[in-house]
Parts: C-alpha cells; structure tokens; sequence
C-alpha cells in the first residue's frame, strides 16, 4: 500500500464517529486486522480497499492519498472557485477584523500574483506559491490546535515537527525566489516585460490596479508596523 493510506483510514473512522470495533465489524473483518491496517503493519487487499471506499463514501484515490478530493477528481484551475464567489463559505461572522484582514491580503494576492504573470518565469511563481501555501497551511494547522479533539491524522507531519520543517522549507522558498529575481529572471522563459520595465511605483500601482492598490500599500504599512513593534506583540 502506502504510507497516506493508514492515516486516510483512521480519519475516516473517527470523522465518522466510530470504534476499531464497530467498523470492522461493518467492513467484515477482525479489529485486531483493522488495527494493524490503520497502524501501517500490515497492507491490504484490493477487495477491503474497496470496501473501505464504498463505506466511507470516498474514491480509492482518496483512500491512496492520490487525490485531494473525496470523489476522486483531480483539481484544475477550472474547479478552483473565485475567492469572492457567493455562498456560505464566503460569509465571515467574525466582525469588522475578519472581513478587512481577508479583503487586505486577497487584494494584495491579486497585485502580486498579476506582476508574477507578467515575468512569465514559472520557476519564480512555484517558489512565491509555496512559500505562501505554506504560510496559510501553518496558521491554519495554529487554528487546527485550538480544539484538543481535532484529529491529527488530517496531517501527515506531527505538529512538533512541522513548524520547523515548514520554516526551513519556506526560508528556500524565499532564498531561490530572490535568485531568480536578482538574476533577472534568467534561465527560463522569456519574460513578457524586460526587467527594467518591470517598474513598480505607489502610482503606477494606483494607475495599474485601481482596485486593489490601497489594500496592499495598507498591508506593506500594517507588516512594517508589525515589524517595528517586535512582530506584532503588544
């Protein structure tokens, strides 16, 4: 089998809400034999893999840790919906700082990954997209910890480890994104726009990106503060 395999199946029984002892009992075999399946000592059977699929409701690729999604599908940007789409996922009840906080860094997510666009230098955007990717999965894994009853086996890395590791991911991350840049985008493909006319200004951001502008001349005076006053501890 898989090392993702294990972790899948035990989030699945606990999201579900059930003992070792009740879905084996519903999967046709022992709990001793469960329990060495969730515990990666021992691998499967085709025919329990599907069983297994068919009781928790997800695709086999799923179970595989092959897709992110429980049906299978793998994500495009087709499947991806905008950030602002309607809908209740997209009603924050947080209050006031909630709303402006997400508006600030979506807006100023839309600026940056537009000027990324126009390098055309796909290594530069998978190095910028990771690094953020990385950022938001660490904060969230922070809002993950708030409840002592959430299942760890969501993640793959336990917590203690994970911190760290994602630093020194995300300080590579930063490193070969600044190469590339200092570089001036050598290397891959050619640019739509020459460095030098690659040019960034507060008016020439005001002009370009009327919309989203001010968002992230806030967020770049909000980091700095939080910088200057010993990140944000008050």
């Amino acid at each position: 089998m898989n090392a993702d395999f294990p972790r899948i199946l035990t989030l699945l029984r606990k999201e579900k809400g059930i003992s070792q002892k009740e879905a084996s009992s519903q999967l046709g075999i022992s709990q001793a034999l469960l329990s060495h399946y969730e515990k990666g000592i021992r691998e499967c059977g085709l025919d329990f893999l599907v069983r297994c699929a068919d009781f928790y409701g997800v695709s086999c690729d799923y179970l595989l840790g092959r897709s992110p999604d429980r049906l299978g599908s793998q994500l495009t940007v087709e499947d991806i919906p905008e950030p602002d789409a309607a809908g209740k996922e997209n009603v924050f009840h947080g209050g006031i700082l909630t709303v402006l906080n997400k508006k600030l860094i979506a807006n100023s997510l839309n600026v940056l990954f537009d000027l990324l666009a126009k390098t055309q230098h796909e290594q530069l955007v998978r190095e910028v997209s990771d690094f953020l990717m990385l950022a938001v999965y660490r904060m969230f894994r922070v809002v993950y910890s708030i409840n002592p009853k959430n299942q760890n086996a969501m993640f793959t890395i336990p917590q203690e480890m994970a911190r760290g590791y994602s630093s020194a991911v995300m300080e590579m991350c930063e490193s070969n994104a600044q190469s590339i840049a200092g570089g001036k985008l050598s290397g891959e493909v050619q640019s739509r726009e020459e460095p030098h006319n690659l040019v960034i200004t507060t008016e020439g951001l005001s002009q370009r990106y009327p919309l989203f502008s001010s968002s992230l001349l806030n967020l770049i005076r909000n980091s700095e503060k939080s910088i200057g006053s010993g990140c944000g501890r008050r």
